[in-house]
């Protein structure tokens, strides 16, 4: 069965750090890209973040460059984003999600919630 666990999530104030974690099983994950979405309340949802399979290029959202940082382990299993200077803003329900050529796999969410 595929699943996408994602952990880390949680209450941070204003300035603070936290870093997610997504473990995926049940599925070869070789040629996937990786990435991290997010949805606000009231909000679509928006990529964050993303990895390359092949390259492991990596790509941010305007919003998060320079403090957040994304990177997977060798076997492309488990995705980290490594959030800093955490700002209200960034309050959101985080997805990660496997993006390959004929199916994508999705997380079911981790909650971060920054204070002011």
């Amino acid at each position: 069965e595929v699943q996408l666990v994602e952990s880390g999530g949680g209450l941070v104030q204003t300035g603070g750090s936290l870093t997610l974690s997504c473990a995926a099983s049940g599925f070869t994950p070789n040629n996937y890209n990786i990435g991290w979405f997010r949805q606000a309340p009231g909000k679509e949802r928006e990529g964050v973040s993303c990895i390359t399979s092949s390259d492991d290029d990596t790509y941010y959202a305007d919003s998060v460059k320079g403090r957040f940082t994304i990177s997977s382990d060798n076997a492309k299993t488990t995705v980290y984003l490594h959030m800093n200077s955490l700002k209200p803003e960034d309050t959101a329900v985080y997805y990660c999600h496997w993006m390959g050529k004929a199916v994508d796999y999705w997380g079911l969410g981790t909650q971060v919630t920054v204070s002011s």
